[in-house]
């Protein structure tokens, strides 16, 4: 089973870590299997010496009310509001009420979202183990305090500062903290640091600084370090609002001004005007829309068992190109099976040693716990030194002394590794892994574990073969359909394992992967950064790959501009998860890859992948199609105000006016088509591609809008109010065509909402009541049919700068 590399919490380069804090000797915690008592731990809570980090699974109440209440649109159209209250009428004040129901909705969500975040982060969380009275027990991270004796074992993240008070081959790696690549061995009185973890051996520590005065924590408070994963949707959507503002102010102070001097100096109505001119330009439900779309999605996804640790994951996964896969816990089952076991040296007595191996590692990896599984402990054996497997190595052993008091060294790992090239048990081996099954090498060596330790290599040229474990791999049963469905979506699969390449092959094999026929021993890749990017774009399935070359693979795949997702469990995983674009670790895996991730898969189910792209895309697809209506908005609202100041005529619409369409093609219809369903594939340039929409479809409004306008000034000479009902018709129809065009393709209730629109506005047409309230009414016969031409003209338009939009779209996707 391959073990994982580094989890942290922070950048590397921050300050140096802090040194173990001294414990006067009064005051020394117990060594390790005491711990501290109940009423210890309650004095060192009372003194606030507590792991009180907050958690990074989400935002806080306080949080999430500010960052929906207090947003540039907000105090943007709530200054138009209040300005509107003032000079009246209340009906004009409409567009005050729709962003309050907006940012309510948007609170209600995302609280939504952060319940359920929480209650899987509980599930999902890191829970150290503790002595408290005597006892061993799991407990919070958020529960740990000053003096707390904490055990540690292979794949565990270190969750607080501390200095070891036990150790059993304890190495644990800080490369994500101090960027030295090689684990640190630990002895008695050494200190350990939060955010590293353990790839090798066990041993306990005692905790000397937790909650923000732990080194990671001030590297995590430092680096903002929960909000690294990049949004296109939010950056674009950012810059949009940006270069909204500078207009809108600008546009503001010439409007009051021109509506001013037109009214003859009637102030009340020229600030309606120019509040009609402004609201308009503000996209106010875009921000908005793009929070509820991520929040529904992360409550989606959370009802299958997936934790989304970073919310903008969801839309990253959906941009990916390239999913780097772990085999083991990833493809197949961390659980396995011995499936027979070849004996190579005559006269060794395999079930016992295997079964005194078992022994020696009180944290066995998935390949020795199938052994321990399938060879008890034998009677009158005891182990006198021990070494855990280490990825880096490739090996474990002790030395065991048997029921006659024969002493012996042996060795248990990967016979490429522990033999030397050319030696005849290796084609054995090989013949096995062909097949797909897992092979260990059981050793003898003349060497003592210590030598060996400080310098691994010497193990192929002193051990001697005893015996092949074949171990049986269980393939994940979703596995197949669920790289079946990359392959559909465009993704490219890579699989990389410590294993050996053959067994790794096969396996790719079995489940039908693209170019798993030519697997590929990463020993042999190169070292140059280019040449290791034309391998690894090359070939797909590679064997004997090490922590450090799983992360250069990937830094290698991004080289070349692919946005690259990695899937593991374990700690030799770790460096290559912190440093994809996306980060996706099992449930069962190890504290420290969970850590790291982004996404967390409760369920160990590798099925749920495609439920994160598809939510993805779903969010992606739908912002981008509501955008279009938003930006085409203040497109045509922003091309009216210019028009009407250059023109010196009043501003045809009332805010009332422009509630209501807005209401009616925008803000209504919206929120439906920014849930819906929608499996587009992801592209990137989200504010070119919306602007290539909008800006047209925005001047194709505002023309049509201030032709009708104009035309109706000639007809009713100098009746405001039948001049802006024909305007308001005009841009009305303009605007549901453009909503028409959006809502492709059609579905029975997108059709249903279309025509929902329309017959609402009709409603408002036909009823006096509604006429009076939004001061709409159409006069005679020729304005009302020129109107409805003009904006016939201008939909014909829409749809054919459609229709070449979305042949470039399907030649941009073909040269893809």
């Amino acid at each position: 089973m391959t073990e994982r590399l580094d989890t942290a919490d922070g950048p590397v380069g921050s300050p140096a870590p802090a040194e173990a804090v001294a414990v006067a000797p009064d005051d020394r915690p117990p060594e390790r299997g005491a711990g501290l008592s109940a009423a210890e731990v309650a004095a060192r809570v009372e003194a606030g010496q507590v792991n009180d980090v907050p958690s990074r699974s989400s935002r806080s109440l306080g949080e999430i009310v500010r960052a929906n209440l207090f947003t540039r649109i907000n105090a943007i159209i709530g200054v138009l509001f209040v300005i509107i209250m003032i000079v009246g009428p209340v009906q004009d004040g409409l567009f005050g009420g729709v962003i309050l129901a907006n940012t309510v909705i948007g609170i209600i969500q995302e609280l939504r979202a952060k319940r359920t975040l929480d209650q899987l982060a509980i599930v999902g969380e890191t829970r150290p183990s503790v002595w408290r009275d005597g006892r061993l027990a799991e407990i919070a991270p958020s529960e740990v305090v000053i003096d707390d004796i904490i055990e540690i074992g292979p794949g565990d993240k270190i969750v607080v500062d501390g200095r070891t008070v036990a150790s059993d081959n304890l190495e644990v790696d800080e490369s994500l903290l101090t960027g030295e690549a090689d684990p640190v061995v630990k002895e008695p009185g050494d200190p350990v640091m939060s955010g590293s973890f353990v790839v090798a051996g066990t041993g306990a520590f005692a905790t000397t600084r937790v909650g923000r005065d732990a080194y990671a924590a001030q590297l995590a408070e430092e680096a903002k370090r929960f909000t690294l994963v990049d949004s296109e949707l939010r950056q674009g959507i950012s810059t949009i609002l940006k270069y909204v503002t500078y207009v809108i102010i600008p546009a503001g102070i010439a409007l009051i001004i021109s509506q001013f001097m037109i009214n003859d100096g009637d102030l009340p109505e020229a600030v309606r005007r120019m509040v009609g001119g402004l609201v308009p330009m503000v996209p106010e439900g875009l921000v908005l829309l793009t929070s509820i779309a991520f929040a529904v999605g992360v409550v989606r996804l959370g009802q299958k068992q997936c934790l989304v640790q970073e919310l903008p994951a969801i839309e990253g996964l959906a941009r990916v190109d390239t999913v780097c896969l772990d085999k083991t816990g990833t493809l197949t089952q961390a659980a396995m099976d011995v499936e027979e076991v070849r004996a190579v040296e005559d006269g060794v007595p395999l079930e016992d040693v295997l079964g005194a191996l078992g022994t020696a590692d009180e944290r066995p990896n998935a390949s020795l716990q199938a052994v321990i599984d399938r060879f008890p402990a034998p009677d009158g054996w005891t182990v006198r030194a021990g070494a855990p497997f280490s990825s880096a190595r490739k090996w474990s052993g002790a030395t065991l002394t048997d029921a006659s008091g024969t002493t012996a060294t042996w060795l248990l790992g990967a016979p490429d590794v522990l033999l030397p090239a050319g030696h005849p048990v290796l084609a054995d081996a090989d013949s096995y892994g062909s097949r797909g099954l897992r092979v260990l090498l059981l050793a003898r060596t003349g060497d003592d574990l210590d030598t060996l330790l400080a310098d691994p290599g010497r193990a192929s040229g002193s051990a001697t073969a005893a015996a092949l474990v074949v171990i049986k791999q269980r393939i994940r049963p979703e596995a197949h359909e669920t790289l079946r469905y990359f392959a559909d979506q465009g993704v490219d699969s890579k699989v990389i394992s410590g294993d050996n390449a053959l067994s790794v092959g096969a396996v790719a094999r079995g489940l039908d992967l693209p170019g798993a026929e030519h697997p590929v021993d990463a020993r042999s890749l190169p070292q140059e950064k280019e040449e290791l990017a034309d391998a690894v774009e090359a070939n797909s399935v590679f064997g004997r790959v090490g922590p450090q070359q799983k992360r250069d693979m990937v830094g290698a795949l991004q080289s070349r501009g692919h946005t690259v997702a990695m899937t593991g469990d374990g700690v030799n995983d770790v460096l290559a998860l912190k440093d994809a674009d996306i980060a996706v670790a099992m449930g069962s895996g190890s504290p420290a890859s969970r850590g790291v991730a982004q996404i967390v898969l409760l369920n160990n189910s590798f099925s749920s992948l495609p439920s994160v792209v598809a939510e993805g895309r779903r969010v992606i697809g739908n912002i981008e199609r509501v955008a279009n209506l938003f930006l085409t908005k203040t497109v045509y609202g922003a091309l009216l105000a210019v028009v009407v100041v250059l023109a010196q005529v009043p501003y045809p619409f009332l805010p009332r006016h422009l509630t209501l369409i807005g209401s009616l093609t925008i803000g209504i219809p919206a929120f439906f088509l920014a849930l819906a369903p929608n499996a587009e594939r992801a592209k990137s340039d989200f504010v070119g591609r919306v602007l290539r929409f909008a800006v047209p479809a925005g001047a194709l409004a505002a023309a049509a809008t201030i032709g009708s306008y104009f035309m109706a000034r000639a007809v009713y000479d100098g009746d405001l109010e039948a001049e802006t009902s024909i305007a308001c018709l005009t841009l009305f129809l303009v605007a549901l065509w453009a909503l028409a065009v959006i809502a492709r393709p059609y579905t029975w209730w997108r059709v249903l909402l279309v025509a929902g629109m329309g017959l609402a506005f009709v409603t408002v047409l036909a009823v006096p009541f509604l006429q009076e309230f939004f001061q709409i009414e159409l006069v005679g016969v020729q304005a009302p049919w020129t109107a409805v031409a003009v904006a016939a003209a201008a939909g014909a338009a829409l749809e054919i700068i459609w229709s070449v939009l979305r042949r470039r779209a399907r030649q941009e996707e073909a040269a893809a």
